[in-house]
């Protein structure tokens, strides 16, 4: 091709909580998924980490939007906007006399309806994309762990990401059974600041239970390694007066078991539809965990012991994704399960 260069190829993980794009096999651009707007014009001010200073400290003037919610796209312009500023920020880097044509992959739910397809594939296209190509997010997960989805073998993801828990039992490069809950990483942050308001009569914000989730987030009582409790500050609900809490992982362990009992739940029902062959071949091989839910302290031990299957945490689960839709980039030749 003689104008190759003419050709800008991406590869996006857009996220509920983070988005990733992959240029050249090389991560240039991780941000969150957020958008600062004027409140009167409308204007966009600030996307991914400057936006995300803002949220929760806005004045009147100002207000943040998280575009995507449950996986999908919820405010269509704010979307549109905000992968507009990440591509410009992505090209800012490589100065170019000519606008490249920009050739995407973009990574969505597996259980996105097709209103929500053709949302993601119209704010690519909006935003520059000539070329968009669109795949679902566990297949992607199973290429950025390094499984081959194409052979004639069982392989299972479990997804958990910001918005939605992808479950896929994958074989012959297609999804062969799938479930997508809105049970993630924006549940759980409600659920610690809901434990919170009730347990310790402290309010805390987004970014604070966010902080809480990193730092001590765990989903069993009994830990090899211990993190150190997080000492949370924050207003008495009763008395306005301010407070200091240290928070144990085995609270949040607690705070968090019947979202995680619902993961369980749609782990077991996928593997019940699973055809016989595949099911061996997942028993041989595993269960692979993969998104920033994949990181709480012994889920892979809770689900191996629910489920008797052993569960594997991909090595850096939070870029499995984005990892997969770029090699999804190089091969959009060749892989039938791409969809334009």
């Amino acid at each position: 091709m003689a104008f190759s260069f003419l050709t800008q190829e991406l590869a996006m993980d857009l996220g509920t909580a983070n988005t990733i794009i992959f240029q050249n096999g090389q991560i240039v651009l991780d941000e969150p998924s957020i958008v600062a707007l004027d409140n009167n014009t409308g204007k966009c001010i600030a996307i991914g980490n400057k936006a995300k200073l803002m949220h929760g400290r806005e004045n009147p003037g100002i207000k943040t939007v998280r575009p995507l919610k449950d996986g999908v796209i919820a405010d269509f312009n704010a979307a549109e906007m905000m992968i507009r500023g990440f591509i410009k920020q992505v090209n800012s880097k490589h100065k170019s006399l000519f606008t490249p044509n920009i050739k995407i992959v973009v990574g969505i739910p597996s259980g996105s309806t097709e209103v929500e397809i053709r949302a993601v594939r119209d704010s690519s296209e909006h935003a520059g994309g000539r070329d968009v190509f669109l795949i679902f997010e566990p297949m992607a997960a199973a290429l950025g762990i390094g499984l081959d989805v194409e052979a004639p073998k069982g392989n299972m993801v479990v997804d958990i990401g910001g918005g939605t828990t992808e479950i896929a039992v994958i074989s012959l490069g297609g999804l062969v059974v799938q479930d997508s809950l809105r049970t993630a990483g924006d549940v759980f942050t409600d659920d610690i600041q809901y434990y919170m308001r009730q347990q310790h009569n402290i309010k805390v914000g987004e970014v604070t239970a966010e902080a809480i989730k990193l730092a001590v987030g765990a989903v069993i009582p009994e830990l090899d390694e211990e993190p150190e409790p997080m000492v949370v500050r924050g207003p008495n609900l009763m008395t306005g007066h301010p407070v200091e809490i240290a928070i144990t992982y085995q609270e949040i362990a607690h705070c968090l078991d019947k979202s995680i009992a619902k993961i369980e739940t749609s782990v077991l029902h996928v593997l019940e539809q699973t055809p016989p062959e595949l099911y061996s071949d997942i028993v041989d091989s595993g269960i692979f965990l993969s998104g920033g839910g994949a990181l709480l302290r012994g889920l892979a031990r809770r689900l191996t012991e629910k489920v008797n299957i052993t569960f594997h945490v991909a090595e850096d689960p939070l870029h499995a994704v984005a990892r997969g839709t770029c090699i999804a980039l190089k091969n959009t030749d060749n892989y039938s399960f791409l969809m334009r």
